[in-house]
């Protein structure tokens, strides 16, 4: 699949729920929001045959997301039915990891490659003041890496947005857990939605976030673990497991970006801060097919996304992050 500039696109970020069991301060409101209703969901089959149809045009990886994906019913059961579809190489999944002591093991089996968890503190005095939810969903949290581990889920992604004055502090903490274990650490600028911009002064761009690694130990260059994302890898001497920064605003990397999402609700959004969509789950449901929908939707992708900190002027509309799964 080629968009209108020319990029290739095989990648597809799949939403299959708008809830989660936290409430992180930069990703979801904590009272007030309004849900997609139930019986406008996408049921796994619609999934499945959207991905099959895709995967015909180029799609080759896939990453399903939430809220949180695994609050939704039954969720390896929809890995095994994208597991059916012969072009498509590869399937991950971001999580929070608190239910994966119970689903972990399942889900390797159905079919998913790996697993990137968002982890913002390492503290467990600070966890309930990031996600507002009781500090025992943090020893889930823990729990469910753990789990992962065990297993077989390689690489073990950990995601963790930065906010000056609440998590920062910690940069250090997390860059050494690589040299113990095979953890590769990214961490992710903020970006403003409607949500969240209350936290504007709370930015910090990963140059800063560099300068601070390199007065720990020198960092190396690296390719970092396989996968989809935009980030920059480095790796200190003899360490299992790397670092990396994703600067959404600070650099961005929308000359390179290879991917689409799906909402929740079946519709296809082309940039994840355009306000840019076409409807997917209409023309299924109505004549089967998605095809025409998809060529018209990579033809009118943005050039770049128009995000600017303090501002929901560029984030497209969107009220939380929660809504497209980052």
């Amino acid at each position: 699949m080629k968009d209108g500039l020319g990029r290739s696109i095989n990648y597809l970020r799949i939403s299959v729920i708008d809830k989660c069991n936290l409430r992180c301060t930069y990703c979801m409101p904590v009272a007030g929001f309004e849900w997609i209703p139930k019986s406008e969901i996408l049921r796994y089959e619609e999934i499945q045959a959207i991905v099959r149809e895709m995967a015909g045009m180029g799609l080759r990886r896939v990453r399903i997301t939430g809220g949180e994906p695994l609050v939704r019913q039954d969720l390896p059961e929809l890995v095994r039915q994208l597991r059916t579809i012969p072009e498509i190489e590869d399937i991950s999944m971001s999580t929070n990891a608190i239910l994966l002591p119970r689903f972990a093991t399942e889900l390797r089996l159905a079919g998913v490659d790996r697993v990137n968890i968002s982890l913002d503190t390492l503290r467990r005095d600070r966890f309930e003041e990031i996600a507002r939810r009781p500090v025992r969903l943090f020893d889930e949290t823990m729990h469910g890496i753990y789990a992962a581990e065990r297993a077989g889920f390689a690489p073990i992604k950990i995601n963790t947005v930065l906010l000056r004055g609440l998590n920062d502090d910690e940069v250090a903490d997390f860059a050494r857990a690589t040299r113990n274990k095979p953890w590769h650490v990214r961490f992710i600028e903020l970006m403003p939605v409607g949500e969240n911009l209350h936290l504007a002064d709370r930015f910090i761009g990963t140059d800063e976030v560099l300068e601070r690694l390199l007065e720990i130990d020198e960092l190396l260059p690296d390719e970092g673990p396989r996968g989809n994302g935009p980030a920059r890898y480095y790796r200190f001497a003899g360490a299992p497991g790397s670092v990396g920064v994703i600067t959404p605003l600070s650099h961005n990397y929308c000359d390179s970006c290879n991917r689409l999402r799906l909402t929740a609700d079946g519709r296809l959004r082309t940039c994840l801060f355009g306000d840019h969509e076409v409807d997917l789950k209409t023309p299924l449901r109505s004549v089967g097919s998605v095809r025409a929908a998809v060529e018209s939707a990579l033809l009118d992708k943005p050039e770049r996304h128009l995000l600017v900190m303090g501002s929901d002027k560029g984030s497209g509309g969107l009220g939380a992050l929660s809504q497209v799964g980052g």
